[in-house]
């Protein structure tokens, strides 16, 4: 069985030093807003090039107060990519503002930024790109258009830690972005977490406040805020993944090039794009077939482990059937989540692991026929 994800072996490479973290943790009796925290905060901040990083409770936190700080609220619309993981819309959703959906180029699978502008409207707030795959969306286009338009742009990373835009690694290109480290992501704590990062101190210094009760001093409130915090012992652990980052995003940059080698010409089997401005960090290697299930279940017979990401678009949710949006709406996002198939891509995978994939990728779309 050829797993589509191991969690075990990504972190049993690190093994010392993660026990070591959490033994520094146990020891220290402090385990909320320390210095672990601090010390991941900085160090992120210098990866990602930005100024500042708060650290918060998980991914969609990143993305709520970052749309919070910037006073997005009720009566806001925010534009959003039709093809995204829900967390993209949720976020707008949760501070009273509503979606409008923005169909992707279908090439990169990401916003195509020559459609934004028809979608602005005068209650129009914020862009929301999201990089999705770990492909960087294209930012100078939709950052052009925001300007022109007075709007926010805050970028979903959730899945492009250490990805690069024209030479530039993500993190301060918009006014925000928002990271998640779920566990499967390319640097993921073991449970939740996520951050905000930007070169924006007055930004960041509101999500500090929010995420914490609405409070800098203890037991004065100023806003009304939440409880968010990444805790000491997912900093502590996310620190020496941080270091192996850039080495694990090679790897699976290498599972990549085998993949794009060794199933190239396959018959109707589409293959990830990389657009000329980007240095992606392959979280998801996504292959789109017309008969993406029967692929899906031909693999699984074969031992490779594979995912849909995402197997319902946004709009066809039932959490979003008050936006009206029917099947058909948005054709080229709804065409996507019918094909795309994620298949298996990690920092341990091994090459014989991946000519298997590749092996049996070839030997199930030839006998579907």
């Amino acid at each position: 069985m050829i797993p589509f994800l191991d969690l075990r072996a990504i972190n049993a490479a690190q093994r010392d030093e993660l026990v070591a973290a959490f033994e520094r943790v146990l020891d220290s009796g402090w385990y909320v807003m320390g210095q672990e925290l601090q010390h991941f905060e900085s160090e992120y901040a210098d990866y990602c090039g930005a100024a500042h990083c708060v650290g918060v409770g998980n991914g969609l936190d990143a993305l709520v107060l970052a749309l919070r700080a910037l006073d997005i609220g009720p009566g806001d619309e925010v534009l959003v990519p039709a093809n995204t993981y829900i967390a993209t819309w949720l976020a707008a959703s949760h501070v009273g503002a509503t979606p409008v959906p923005v169909e992707p180029d279908p090439e990169t699978c990401n916003l195509d930024p020559a459609r934004l502008e028809a979608a602005i409207t005068p209650r129009t707030r914020a862009v929301m790109p999201v990089h999705l795959y770990g492909q960087p969306a294209d930012l100078d286009p939709i950052l052009a258009v925001a300007r022109r338009h007075g709007l926010k742009v805050v970028e979903d990373g959730a899945q492009a830690h250490g990805a690069r835009y024209k030479g530039r690694r993500l993190g301060a290109h918009g006014d925000a972005v928002a990271w998640s480290f779920y566990p499967g992501k390319n640097l993921g704590a073991l449970g939740d977490g996520g951050a905000v990062t930007t070169d924006d101190a007055a930004l960041a210094e509101r999500v500090r406040t929010l995420r914490n009760y609405g409070s800098k001093v203890k037991y004065h409130n100023e806003v009304i805020g939440t409880n968010s915090r990444l805790d000491e012992l997912q900093a502590a652990l996310l620190r020496p993944k941080l270091r192996t980052l850039d080495e694990f995003n090679r790897r699976r940059a290498a599972v990549a090039a085998r993949y794009l080698e060794g199933l190239a010409g396959v018959p109707g089997l589409g293959l990830p794009t990389v657009a000329d401005f980007a240095e992606p960090v392959w979280h998801l290697f996504v292959v789109r077939h017309a008969r993406r299930d029967a692929l899906a279940q031909r693999l699984a017979a074969a031992g490779v482990g594979t995912v849909i990401h995402y197997p319902v678009a946004p709009h066809l949710q039932p959490a979003y059937a008050v936006l009206g949006l029917a099947r058909g709406t948005l054709p080229i996002s709804e065409r996507l989540h019918e094909q795309v198939l994620s298949l298996p891509i990690g920092p341990t995978q091994t090459e014989d692991q991946t000519n298997a994939v590749i092996a049996a990728v070839r030997d199930a779309v030839g006998t579907m026929g």
